[in-house]
């Protein structure tokens, strides 16, 4: 392993290298410093948890090296509020003994402040795309200066709807002698198309294959026939001892609440769980974040908005609740554990509408990872019918994806199809009657307005009618 004192750092930084505790530098950062200490544009590809941040900060903190003016010279782009804080948290721990200024935009606060502290000046800026775009809206940000661009994540912002706000924030700031970067775990074609756009001959780092998994991360995979019988394995590992500190990924927020009620209720005292989505306050995802990180919490349940470059440390287990539907989110959620050279373990429980996924996962990550029994103990439910139903529904749709001929159990009948075909409007089901398609459908009746309805005790309202004569 290199020692930053030889990647060309000056004292200050290589101070703050120990100060934090870098002892040498991880492959990605012994190959990406030198090349954007160089002024090359730089496309670096790595395992989550191998220390990106680290690669593009400390080469940005040397070529900046001191404050200057009050516009800032320097924009980090990331797609959540948790990683442009942690990324800010970062950079601050690496600038300690400079005196450049930097400042972390997200929304969830008001702008009152940020505004504020942009007017006083700022050297380095970490934004989310939005907040970002909304204070330059308001003459808060100048762009001018700005000589160094770096996304991180950009598939997560692709994912997440920024694509119109990057490009947008592409064509705003200068372009003439500015240096880019981009720094992600997965690298997917529409990365490569964005790459393409704003990079220009950029030096292409590989540290590992995209979208593989951490190796010190062990994988075990558990088919589960439904919804109950996944809470009953939650229970079942939770209360296992080796299960110290634990993040529980689910595919919507409707699922984390639920899952956080059941638990609270009946697995864990209410002040050992957390919960982290789109739709909890700032201080609240700050706080449980926090909370989480220092040990007071031993379960934070989660969407995958903190699936992307968290660096939460010993996090002995990831369990996903759900099989993430954008596959490349499955190497993020898992490389939470397994940080920083330790080991972990990642458990998924799958059902039988969540297999095609599963399969598209291991295509992914170019491993083959058996799906085992639930261990003995754990009480398997009998799955209820609308349930059983809504899972054979989602496997007839995946086989109809696949293949466009398939009609599977669920497909539409033959006169809606016809009907479809010949370009006629065809009604929903609430709007047929028990009659059907043969006599032609036919609609429910509109009811008629309110004050036209005739009523035992109705009285006259101008316009209307009733069953009295009118006066």
């Amino acid at each position: 392993m290199t020692d930053f004192a030889s990647l060309g750092l000056n004292p200050q930084l290589q101070r703050a290298c120990e100060a934090v505790g870098y002892t040498s530098a991880t492959p990605i950062q012994e190959q990406a410093i030198p090349m954007m200490l160089q002024g090359h544009d730089v496309l670096g590809i790595a395992q989550t948890g191998t220390g990106k941040t680290a690669a593009y900060a400390l080469p940005l903190l040397m070529r900046i090296k001191y404050a200057q003016g009050k516009n800032p010279r320097a924009l980090i782009l990331a797609p959540t509020r948790e990683l442009v804080m942690q990324i800010h948290e970062v950079m601050v721990g690496l600038a300690q003994f400079t005196d450049l200024r930097l400042l972390a935009l997200y929304g969830g606060l008001g702008p009152k402040t940020q505004i504020q502290t942009l007017e006083a000046g700022v050297d380095i800026l970490v934004s989310t795309p939005g907040r970002f775009l909304e204070l330059y809206r308001k003459d808060a940000i100048v762009v001018k200066e700005l000589k160094f661009l770096i996304l991180d994540e950009a598939d997560k912002m692709m994912d997440m709807g920024f694509m119109p706000q990057i490009r947008e924030i592409l064509e705003k700031i200068p372009y003439k002698k500015r240096q880019n970067g981009l720094f992600s775990a997965t690298f997917p074609e529409k990365v490569e198309n964005l790459s393409h756009e704003f990079l220009e001959f950029p030096l292409r780092i590989e540290v590992t294959p995209q979208a593989t998994p951490a190796s010190q991360v062990t994988q075990y995979v558990f088919q589960a026939e439904n919804l109950k019988t996944k809470i009953n394995a939650l229970e079942y590992f939770l209360q296992q001892p080796q299960f110290e500190r634990v993040m529980i990924f689910c595919r919507s927020k409707d699922a984390v609440n639920q899952v956080e009620k059941y638990l609270t209720r009946k697995v864990l005292p209410e002040d050992q769980v957390r919960v982290i989505h789109s739709n909890k306050g700032q201080n609240t995802r700050i706080n449980a974040m926090q909370q989480f990180r220092e040990g007071l919490v031993k379960v934070l349940v989660t969407t995958d908005v903190a699936s992307r470059g968290i660096d939460i440390p010993k996090v002995s287990h990831v369990i996903n609740f759900d099989v993430p539907l954008i596959y490349e989110d499955y190497v993020h959620r898992i490389g939470r554990t397994g940080r920083a050279e330790q080991v972990g373990e990642s458990i998924t429980f799958i059902t039988l509408a969540e297999q095609y996924h599963w399969a598209k996962i291991e295509e992914i990550i170019q491993q083959k990872i058996e799906i085992a029994p639930l261990p003995e103990g754990i009480l398997i439910e009998e799955t209820p019918f609308l349930e059983q139903q809504d899972m054979l529904r989602a496997v007839d749709d995946q086989r109809k994806r696949e293949d466009p001929d398939f009609k599977g159990a669920f497909h539409e009948k033959k006169w809606v199809i016809k009907a479809r075909a010949s370009g006629k409007k065809v009604p929903t089901r609430k709007a047929v009657t028990k009659a059907g398609p043969k006599g032609g459908a036919k609609l429910d009746p509109k009811p008629a307005p309110r004050n036209n309805r005739p009523g035992k005790n109705a009285k006259f309202r101008p316009g209307g009618t009733t069953n009295k004569k009118k006066r």
